[in-house]
């Protein structure tokens, strides 16, 4: 911004400012004396001889050339100077900080008149600039200020006659570098002007305005084509990100209908997800659910009510909203929800536990929100929610999981909250009940708790049944046999038990499944595959036979035994040979004389090594005998109350108890387990030419069933 400072002539800073500049040209060090030589008195008395230099002056870039074509311009505007300014100008200065730019960036104050009229200064430092400059101040001339340029209004700059731009000129640092160095050639506005300029003869002119054109049009033709060329690369570049787009949203990683790996799921899902989809279920019915009677008996009354309501809500009852199916995994729970929604034939909502666990806050509400929005507007209807114990578990408050209470909540509301849920049944299965929630398993979400225990000799007669009725089977084949051998499987391990006795009959080229293929499709499930591979020697076959054969003879002589199954040596798993022995009944109790024949059978290999073999040639095979009659001592002792010494009292934890104690029920079980050893050694002293016999047949065949072992006690041949 510049403005006139005082209203001295023009003329008395022309010598000065001319004497200046041609001092910085010599030795850039000048007197202020020949600066001042034309001022009044006054202005003398505070002349000084300053250290002046191109670097104070921000002139360090100009040469001596320069700087003397800087005097000639100088000179050259000094009469725009003298000429007083009889137009206003349209720009008004304010001024928002001192006087002078180089008042606020160098930090000095202008000189002021003292108290008798004499000038003063107030500086920190000798500075050769700060001089110059608090002298231009009294010159007048145009100097930079500290402000800004507003335009004035509009009436104004009519009534001053000022009809020009309001842009104002733009004043840089380099403003007097730019003027020295910029170019001096006129600007060239036409072709005509350009041959005039270079000064070409007549002759040549046409030639020129000929090759111009040529190139002017050969340009235009390559930029043309190179604007096409960046055109199609970006349309080629836009299709291959579309597409890349697509491909990627199709992956199981960003899709969410595939799984990242087998043991993380990996969704990117929003939590809004699009609605969910019935299923309906025809081909599944109570018809098809075996061996859990009672369970179907609980839920036949879930039946009727969703497929005639009224006959419940006529006398003012209503069906418990929820059901909860407990049970050991392969039991059958989740059939039995399927046979639910197949017998009422309403659409089914199945859901897993861990489909609402999920990485992001908030997106397992959202959808259980989703599943029952889209129930409700089916009802009736029927939502089951497989694993139930991994969204409905125990809330517990954790600083490491503050959202993980959501879903959990959002469940709960949705069962038992302000809005009806009239005409949807939830059935939930889980087989950890205790880890439930309480408030999920009260009176009013899962009123009814069903339970679905492993299946019983006519539950697993039932499934195998089921199942052989897919396959090709002999007709002597006996399923009972096969389940009263199973205790404790499952309906799916049964399942599994039929597919791998069809397999081994396929890999031997049988035209059906015989009892031979169940029996080792039996032992491969509880005890592993057969070792065929295994080389052993002679000696170490007949210890097992003849230890097995031990464990044989015990169980076939002892009266509350159970019935022997099969004996066989041949290796399966960890183990050399076994004995499987079969009870003819589920037993649900037993009695003291069957838990003491059970450990004389344990004690049955151990006995006919030391008879046969001698004391010092026992072997390490009955280490698991001895641990099964270990334990049935000490249940008979600790939780059965069959001990005449300690009597009827139970103990928990025996660590808990006194020494006396811990002592008293140690020399209770070693005396149960002496007499067991006794007994089982009395037994096979009574029977060795049996058991001689029956160890040759285990060392010939290797495996005999029971049919056979009587036939070789009884002293018959066997046709094999």
């Amino acid at each position: 911004m510049f403005s006139l400072s005082t209203s001295f002539q023009p003329q008395q800073m022309v010598l000065p400012l001319i004497n200046a500049l041609h001092s910085l040209k010599s030795s850039a060090t000048a007197s202020v004396q020949s600066l001042h030589k034309d001022f009044t008195l006054e202005n003398q008395l505070y002349s000084r001889e300053p250290n002046v230099n191109l670097r104070d002056l921000g002139l360090t870039d100009i040469n001596v050339s320069q700087l003397d074509e800087l005097v000639s311009r100088f000179r050259q505007i000094l009469p725009e100077l003298q000429e007083p300014s009889c137009v206003s100008s349209p720009w008004r200065t304010s001024h928002t900080s001192s006087h002078s730019f180089f008042h606020n960036k160098h930090g000095f104050a202008h000189r002021r008149l003292g108290a008798f009229g004499q000038p003063i200064f107030h500086r920190q430092y000798h500075s050769p600039m700060k001089d110059i400059c608090s002298e231009l101040h009294f010159l007048p001339v145009w100097i930079q200020n500290r402000g800004f340029k507003t335009l004035r209004p509009r009436a104004r700059r009519q009534e001053s006659g000022y009809n020009g731009s309001a842009e104002p000129e733009t004043y840089t640092p380099a403003f007097m570098k730019g003027l020295l160095q910029r170019e001096k050639t006129p600007d060239v506005q036409s072709l005509d002007k350009l041959i005039q300029q270079k000064g070409l003869p007549d002759n040549q002119q046409d030639a020129f305005k000929t090759g111009f054109v040529e190139g002017f049009v050969r340009s235009q033709t390559f930029t043309k084509r190179t604007q096409d060329s960046l055109r199609r690369t970006r349309l080629v570049l836009l299709v291959l990100l579309i597409v890349g787009l697509y491909g990627l949203s199709k992956t199981p990683f960003l899709s969410g209908k595939g799984s990242f790996s087998d043991a993380v799921r990996f969704r990117t899902t929003s939590g809004l997800d699009s609605a969910v989809d019935p299923i309906q279920v025809k081909n599944v019915t109570f018809e098809h659910v075996k061996g859990v009677d009672e369970a179907k008996n609980e839920l036949q009354d879930v039946v009727d009510f969703l497929k005639n309501p009224q006959k419940f809500t006529v006398l003012g009852g209503k069906l418990p909203k929820g059901i909860l199916l407990v049970g050991p995994p392969g039991t059958g729970k989740t059939l039995l929800a399927r046979a639910v929604a197949g017998e009422a034939d309403v659409p089914f909502y199945y859901a897993s536990g861990s489909e609402f666990d999920e990485m992001f806050v908030g997106v397992g509400a959202s959808r259980i929100r989703n599943l029952f929005k889209e129930a409700k507007a089916n009802a009736p209807c029927v939502i089951f929610i497989d694993e139930l114990d991994s969204v409905g578990g125990k809330r517990i408050e954790s600083p490491m999981h503050p959202y993980s209470r959501q879903t959990i909540n959002q469940l709960l509301a949705e069962m038992d909250g302000f809005k009806p849920n009239e005409g949807v049944i939830v059935i939930g299965a889980t087989n950890f009940a205790e880890a439930l929630d309480n408030a999920l398993v009260r009176p009013g979400r899962f009123d009814m708790q069903v339970t679905v225990p492993h299946p019983d000799v006519k539950g697993r007669t039932e499934i195998l049944n089921w199942y052989l009725s897919k396959i090709k089977v002999d007709t002597e084949l006996e399923a009972e046999i096969i389940a009263r051998g199973t205790v404790g499987f499952s309906g799916a391990e049964l399942e599994n038990l039929v597919n791998q006795a069809a397999l081994k009959a396929a890999v031997d080229g049988k035209e059906m499944v015989t009892m031979k293929d169940l029996e080792f499709a039996k032992d491969k499930i509880l005890m592993g595959p057969e070792r065929k591979s295994v080389e052993i020697d002679k000696h170490n076959k007949t210890i097992t036979a003849y230890h097995e054969s031990g464990h044989a003879i015990v169980a076939y002589y002892t009266k509350d035994a159970m019935p022997i199954n099969k004996a066989t040596i041949m290796p399966r798993g960890p183990t050399l040979g076994h004995v499987s022995l079969l009870p003819e009944n589920d037993r649900w109790s037993e009695t003291r004389s069957q838990l003491l024949a059970q450990m004389d059978v344990s004690m049955g290999g151990r006995v006919a090594e030391e008879l046969i073999f001698g004391n010092e040639y026992i072997t390490t095979g009955a280490s698991s005998d001895f641990d099964g009659a270990t334990k049935i001592a000490k249940l008979m002792v600790t939780r059965f109350g069959m001990s005449d010494k300690l009597g009827v009292m139970t103990y928990g934890d025996v660590t808990k108890h006194s020494p006396e104690t811990q002592a008293a029920i140690e020399k209770e079980v070693r005396i149960l387990l002496k007499d067991s050893y006794d007994r089982a050694k009395h037994i096979l002293k009574t029977y060795s030419q049996e058991h001689k016999t029956l160890a040759d047949a285990l060392l010939r065949h290797e495996t005999l069933d029971a049919k056979e072992i009587q036939l070789v006690l009884e002293g018959k041949s066997l046709d094999i």
